[in-house]
């Protein structure tokens, strides 16, 4: 029972989390939500046969803020693009830049992080752009989140949640084929 998922929505439909089966039939059979759609599993007791939860629904708002994307070479790799902000180009062995360089109070920050291929990287070693005479393509910042982005992982395995996701797209290869 702990090892399906089941997507939590608000009471006005968006997508809130993701919990485990257990905890979706605690908050149904407490009053706290409701299945707006069931998996094909059912779990049984003694005397009563449940079918169990694929999405359910809170009975009451929850005021939540909006998830934030976590720092990590990963993600300011994604927020580039895979690319090089100094010459634009795609390579596989991208690395960090501090735009202001640590050693003079640069932060590790989504605003002074970016990606460099490793002859941009070394060409402005301790410097600014600007003091190296390189210019950026863009500038960098935090990445705004999606309610796609925090259910992604989950999409593939479970095609009946889609349509809660807004911003949620079908592969292309999948469309093609189709």
């Amino acid at each position: 029972m702990d090892t399906g998922y089941v997507l939590v929505l608000n009471q006005n439909y968006e997508p809130l989390n993701v919990c485990n089966v257990r905890r979706a039939m605690v908050l149904v059979l407490r009053g706290k939500a409701e299945v707006i759609e069931h998996a094909r599993e059912v779990i049984r007791s003694a005397t009563h046969e449940f079918l169990l939860p694929s999405v359910i629904r809170l009975v009451h708002f929850i005021r939540r803020p909006r998830p934030k994307v976590r720092l990590t070479r990963k993600e300011v790799f994604a927020r580039d693009g895979y690319a090089c902000v100094y010459c634009g180009k795609e390579a596989r062995d991208l690395t960090l830049d501090h735009v202001i360089p640590r050693h003079r109070g640069g932060k590790h920050t989504w605003d002074n992080l970016v990606t460099a291929c490793k002859a941009c990287n070394h060409k402005k070693a301790g410097r600014t752009p600007r003091e190296a005479g390189m210019t950026m393509r863009r500038q960098p910042g935090e990445p705004r989140v999606s309610l796609y982005y925090a259910f992604f992982s989950y999409l593939g395995a479970q095609p009946n949640w889609r349509k809660f996701v807004p911003g949620w797209e079908p592969p292309a290869s999948a469309s093609a084929a189709g």
